[in-house]
């Protein structure tokens, strides 16, 4: 007896529970025959849809699917929902929004798909009566003078967010596939437990993607990236953003089959790289090139809000230049978050469209202007450059790839080493303002976290310790500093120059005294770097010294600077593999070359006394970043003035040591040199107003000269051990 109550409970149960689905069906097919009976009944075809029952009618059958799947078990279809798949209800909605009959209906049509595919949280777009129909409302986005763009936006959104939750119907969406197997919606039922295992793109699987075929004209890429260029008015910059966010959801999805599927499957890199190009180009060329040097750091979301609007440059071009970073920074975020197939067919795309393409022929062209504007625009995105995979595309293409040490004559016919002779060419140009401009480019180049960057300029010279003598190379450090006491006597004019005599200097002033010979045959790392720090601070004599004379322009002030950047270069070459200690020897037999660069870089700085102002700042800050590298051969050759130097070989500290010695024979024709000299400083600090004055390029030139060489003490004590200190 009790047996047969329960079975009596649990039958009844069942109607109860079988009821209420019934009456859902009957109510979603009375509301999908009453949409279609519009059809068959009106007379009036001008009528708007939003004076229809037609967007009620469509709101209500989403609710009834909406509230079936809530009572039914994650596995199942309801009724409903099988009933809108084998009677193929998104296809016949997709057929009426084409139509635009009644008039709106496209709209209707969009928000019930945006609303259907993210309400209903069953996979979907594997089914062929889903996917089909959202495939053919795709290529009605995007059509000219829509005014549905919104709709569009959210629409494409939607099917970007399924697919970011089921990466597997990818191929599907973009339409490469050419042979489905997916089964019919009477069937789709079964076909949802092999969605939710999430099937991948296996070799020899229905899945696998035929990327052969030609592709589409109007496909979801191609929408997207058209919705990214809308013209809408401010408020509706959502649309924009939208598709740009929706692109963004393809390129993040996990696993290398969705990347490999979108590097070779759409135009997806094709198209950003050829957007990238075609905003680089509407860049006015009338854009001040300083302009483009003081542009700040812009990430690609902050085009779209409003708080920007106020806070971007205003200067003219700003907008198109702002629009071209934000642009760059956009597809570096791609390039951050895709899969590496992806990430590397983009990268490589927006070298061979832009670099190669389009900014390679304006670095190499004869116009100065359009030289100067170019190579300022390059370092702006130099310093924009900020993922691993264009970086990887950028040093190679500014650099070449070569790895062995330079030679004074060498030649390549490689288009890379063209370019990078160019640019090193162009620190030494005629034109300062090009000088200045590239040595930034250079200077941002120095701090991007490429090891290639440093191995290219510098390092593949110094690798084989062939500046310096064999005796030194093959010391102990120890003994190296005592033999290296001998290369401050490679110039005998500047030793019997009376200039340079202890007599100059004041008594009660001991950091202040010429470099001398220890009597220590092995004086302490301390010691060493105590003569180091004073071979640099008394480098410039007394009578050319300005700094004391006014306040808070000591060589403390270097101090905290160099601690900071010796900080930021170490955390920034932590993963290069550097030595700790510079082991090379020197190859025999061989003439040592710094390299193009240094050379470049030394011949400048011993035009110091000549040069404009800002161009001697922009040598002297290279220079000093060169030097707060912790690598060993840079630190021995930048920063070591006791070096014994191979025969014909200059440093940086016997460079300046020339300097010197033409900086006191033209001081003896300069009358009240030191009191012109204060007032220059004076001037260049705002503390006067300007005035003429002759030899103004040598006296700033001076001021620059002191400041280096405190920079340079201040980098040598602070890149001492500090255990040491």
């Amino acid at each position: 007896m009790d047996m047969l109550s329960k079975l009596t409970n649990l039958f009844q149960q069942a109607l109860e529970t079988r009821e209420p689905l019934v009456n859902l069906l009957d109510s979603f097919v009375d509301h999908w025959k009453g949409i279609t009976n519009y059809y068959i009944e009106t007379t009036d075809e001008y009528r708007p849809v939003k004076q229809t029952d037609i967007p009620w009618r469509l709101k209500q059958m989403l609710d009834i699917l909406v509230y079936e799947e809530q009572q039914q078990q994650v596995e199942d279809t309801g009724p409903c929902l099988e009933y809108l798949l084998q009677h193929k209800l998104l296809e016949t909605l997709c057929t009426l929004g084409k139509a635009q009959y009644p008039p709106g209906m496209s709209r209707q049509v969009l928000l019930f798909f945006s609303k259907f595919l993210t309400l209903i949280q069953k996979p979907l777009l594997h089914i062929i009566n889903v996917y089909r129909p959202v495939q053919k409302l795709i290529r009605l986005c995007g059509l000219p003078n829509a005014q549905t763009e919104k709709e569009e936006a959210l629409f494409l959104f939607t099917v970007c967010s399924r697919v970011n939750k089921d990466p597997y119907v990818l191929n599907y969406i973009l339409e490469v596939n050419t042979a489905p197997t997916s089964k019919s919606s009477s069937s789709s039922s079964s076909d949802e437990p092999a969605a939710a295992a999430g099937v991948g793109f296996n070799e020899g699987s229905p899945m696998t993607p035929d990327l052969s075929g030609p592709q589409a004209t109007s496909g979801l890429i191609q929408v997207l990236l058209h919705l990214s260029q809308s013209q809408s008015p401010s408020p509706q910059s959502r649309v924009r953003q939208r598709a740009l966010e929706s692109v963004r959801l393809l390129a993040a999805l996990p696993g290398e089959d969705s990347g490999a599927l979108l590097a070779a499957g759409s135009p997806l890199c094709e198209l950003l790289a050829q957007r990238l190009c075609e905003l680089y180009s509407l860049i006015p060329s009338t854009l001040d090139p300083a302009d483009v040097q003081g542009s700040p750091l812009t990430q690609w979301r902050e085009q779209f809000t409003q708080t920007s609007e106020e806070e971007r440059p205003s200067f003219p071009g700003s907008d198109h230049l702002t629009v071209f970073l934000c642009w760059l920074d956009y597809c570096q975020e791609l390039l951050t978050h895709a899969p590496k197939t992806l990430s590397v067919k983009l990268a490589k795309e927006i070298h061979r469209q832009w670099l190669s393409g389009l900014l390679q022929p304006q670095l190499l062209q004869m116009s100065e202007a359009g030289i100067l504007l170019h190579t300022a625009l390059l370092s702006c995105s130099v310093r924009h450059t900020h993922s691993a995979p264009l970086l990887a595309e950028l040093v190679p293409f500014l650099l070449g790839s070569a790895t062995h040490p330079e030679r004074p004559a060498e030649t390549n016919t490689d288009t890379h080493a063209t370019l990078r002779y160019k640019l090193i060419q162009h620190c030494d140009h005629i034109s300062d303002e090009i000088s200045i401009a590239t040595l930034r480019l250079f200077e941002e180049l120095l701090q991007k976290p490429d090891r290639s960057i440093l191995g290219n300029l510098m390092l593949r010279n110094l690798a084989q310790h062939g500046y310096a003598t064999p005796t030194a190379a093959g010391c102990t450090g120890d003994e190296r500093h005592v033999a290296g006491v001998d290369a401050l006597d490679e110039s005998d004019e500047l030793e019997e120059d009376p200039f340079f005599s202890d007599s100059e200097f004041g008594a009660d002033e001991p950091l202040l005294s010429l470099p001398k010979r220890q009597e220590e045959p092995h004086p302490s790392t301390h010691t060493q770097v105590s003569e180091t720090v004073n071979s640099f601070l008394c480098l410039v004599p007394q009578e050319a010294k300005s700094s004391h004379q006014v306040q808070g322009a000591g060589y403390d002030t270097y101090v905290h600077d160099a601690h900071k950047m010796f900080k930021d270069y170490t955390a920034l070459s932590l993963d290069f593999g550097w030595p700790a200690t510079a082991t090379d020897g020197p190859s025999p037999g061989s003439e040592f070359y710094e390299g193009h660069f240094l050379q470049v870089l030394f011949d400048r700085i011993a035009r110091i006394l000549e040069q404009p102002y800002e161009l001697n700042l922009q040598v002297t800050s290279v220079l000093s970043k060169l030097a707060a590298f912790p690598h060993p051969h840079l630190h021995e050759y930048l920063l070591d003035p006791y070096i014994s130097l191979t025969p014909g070989a200059r440093s940086l500290f016997s460079t300046l040591v020339r300097v010197i010695g033409e900086l006191m024979q033209r001081i003896q024709h300069i009358p009240e040199f030191t009191e012109k000299l204060v007032h220059v400083r004076r001037q260049l600090m705002g503390l006067e107003d300007e005035s003429m004055m002759d030899h103004v390029v040598l006296l700033r030139g001076v001021i620059v000269l002191e400041e280096f060489c405190k920079e340079l003490a201040a980098i040598a004590f602070v890149k001492l051990p500090m255990e040491e200190q």
